[in-house]
């Protein structure tokens, strides 16, 4: 019986052993904390670039602070991605599926365990972002807008690419291929944004600028904190990210009882 088996005979839900056995080996198993140490310092250079002008105008520090916070939402997320996507099609790939699968609990919950470890790295990003906004926005009065509205987007795109990855790496029947299609997808969220203005501005660039939630949080960013508009007045852009979540996440569960040793075994 394994250490997570026994674990598991306990009170406890099945999918908080797993989250615990997975938040140990990222963090404790030197894999999280060197993502976290490459992304302080991609902070610390976006930072140092947008904050180097001393005749920063009021304006612009807000814009300061928007980028800052749209870069960590994005970096972060992406860093979620890459462990989800890595979380079952890796383990497969190593060999330590097996393992995994006799511990007694439910595929969804063992996909739920290694999805909660993947959204910690979202959690850490934005822990470690928060000193780059208190510093760039201290004197203008957007900090609490600033973490406010982040932790939102964020964690609701987080938990979209959570599901998006776990979805994809279930399925995948390797650990290339899974990484292969969640950044290709993540690409392609990016699209919207590299349309002419003229189509932006008509309704069905509109509809597609709403219903891609990067696009549509990142916009929602920027209105609260460079154009002061309160959140109410652009909730409408949340939308997009909101059932992103709850599909990508309804989607991975789903996939759940399709996991396998690999591809074509069933177990």
């Amino acid at each position: 019986m394994t250490a997570a088996s026994a674990e598991v005979g306990t009170r406890r839900p099945p999918w908080t052993v797993v989250a615990g056995r997975e938040l140990r080996d990222l963090w404790l198993g030197g894999r999280g904390l060197p993502l976290m140490v490459v992304y302080a310092l991609l902070l610390s250079v976006t930072s140092y670039l947008v904050a180097s002008n001393q005749a920063l105008n009021f304006l612009e520090q807000r814009e300061a602070v928007s980028l800052t916070l749209q870069v960590a939402v994005a970096v972060g997320g992406l860093l979620v991605l890459l462990g989800a996507a890595d979380a079952v099609s890796g383990e497969r790939e190593r060999a330590t599926l097996e393992s995994l699968l006799l511990v007694p609990a439910s595929r969804r919950q063992l996909v739920l365990g290694k999805a909660v470890a993947a959204m910690s790295l979202w959690i850490a990003a934005f822990v470690v972002a928060m000193p780059y906004l208190w510093y760039l926005g201290r004197g203008v009065g957007v900090v609490t807008s600033a973490v406010f509205s982040g932790l939102v987007v964020g964690t609701l795109l987080a938990l979209f690419l959570a599901g998006f990855g776990m979805f994809t790496s279930t399925l995948a029947g390797s650990n290339r291929l899974s990484l292969s299609v969640c950044l290709l997808g993540l690409l392609a969220l990016y699209a919207p944004t590299q349309m002419p203005s003229g189509v932006q501005n008509a309704w069905v660039g509109d509809l597609l600028l709403h219903v891609d939630p990067f696009t549509a949080g990142l916009h929602f960013l920027g209105a609260v904190i460079v154009n002061g508009h309160s959140f109410g007045a652009e909730a409408s852009w949340l939308i997009g990210p909101l059932v992103a979540a709850v599909v990508a996440v309804a989607a991975a569960l789903a996939a759940a009882g399709q996991l396998t040793l690999g591809s074509g075994d069933r177990s």
